[in-house]
């Protein structure tokens, strides 16, 4: 009796692991797993990726691959595999009806808290020095003072990657205006151009957007579209009005959602403001550090605001 029992000891213990390792891996077990995060070219979007990415790491345990790709490829490789979240979306409707609503590769994961708005801008002191310019009717009027090599006889609106949501070149089209859209090819161009417009007093016509933490340092005056109302630009061709309050929202891939554990309910409860957002980015622009120290100084200084964001 006293020898079975000694062979039972370890003849158990081998059948339990094989029992347990035979078991599929949950990805917030162990290692935790990796998370896929994609960086889209704008620096709020880059300081929302940052944060989420080192409470991953350092709250949670997760590893985080960070990648830099376009919009409208992110939005492709959720049916490749190659990315879990884009933490930052525009609107996008098309792109959701796509992937969202009948590939069914990808589903929202909640909104960011941002409040986003897009629209045209000049400096504060040309709003000063031409008041009625704010109004889009008399554009025309001044169209002279934005003429470019680039532009020839029509004024410039200057755009920044073509990647991003507008509706620019139709706005100029339907609401007859003597302007052409030129294409800067960045966020950094933008920012560059208002910098440099609002220091030497030369005129800019820009596209541009909130949260942005060029406004806490540059004075800029919005341009007073026709309104916008519900449906108002639901052809692309036909857009006559201004942009849409933005309620932007964090997409991630089907996968994620299904098997992402903890770190799927980390990107889910994830809401800040646009002031959080600017904090960091503006850190990383004006301070020169790397997203991740800037994500580590603003996680140090705002427990209070994430703390519960962390999945229980």
């Amino acid at each position: 009796m006293i020898r079975l029992k000694t062979l039972a000891g370890p003849l158990v213990a081998a059948l339990l692991l094989a029992a347990c390792s035979s078991e599929e891996p949950s990805p917030a077990a162990g290692s935790k797993g990796t998370v896929k995060i994609d960086v889209h070219a704008w620096v709020g979007y880059e300081a929302q990726a940052a944060v989420l990415a080192y409470l991953l790491e350092h709250e949670l345990g997760y590893k985080v691959n960070m990648r830099s790709e376009k919009e409208d490829q992110s939005w492709k490789d959720f049916e490749t595999g190659k990315v879990d979240v884009i933490v930052e979306s525009w609107g996008h409707n098309d792109w959701k009806k796509e992937f969202i609503e009948q590939k069914k590769v990808a589903l929202s994961a909640g909104l960011t808290g941002n409040k986003g708005i897009i629209g045209w801008y000049v400096p504060e002191w040309m709003a000063k020095k031409y008041p009625d310019i704010t109004d889009y009717r008399n554009l025309n009027k001044y169209a002279p003072l934005f003429r470019t090599e680039k532009t020839g006889n029509a004024g410039q609106i200057l755009d920044g990657d073509p990647t991003f949501v507008t509706n620019d070149e139709a706005l100029v089209k339907n609401l007859g205006l003597n302007f052409k859209v030129v294409y800067s090819g960045s966020e950094a161009a933008l920012i560059k151009a208002a910098q440099f417009a609002t220091k030497n007093r030369t005129p800019l016509l820009m596209y541009f957007y909130e949260p942005q933490w060029l406004f806490t340092k540059v004075k800029l005056v919005k341009i007073a579209l026709p309104p916008y109302a519900v449906g108002c630009d639901d052809d692309p061709a036909k857009v006559a009005c201004d942009y849409p309050p933005y309620l932007i929202d964090k997409i991630v891939s089907k996968r994620f959602a299904e098997t992402g554990g903890r770190a799927y309910e980390l990107v889910r409860n994830f809401t800040w403001t646009n002031d959080d957002q600017n904090a960091v980015a503006s850190a990383m622009i004006n301070e020169k550090m790397k997203a991740e120290q800037a994500a580590k100084q603003w996680v140090e200084e705002n427990k209070i605001v994430w703390k519960d964001w962390i999945p229980r």
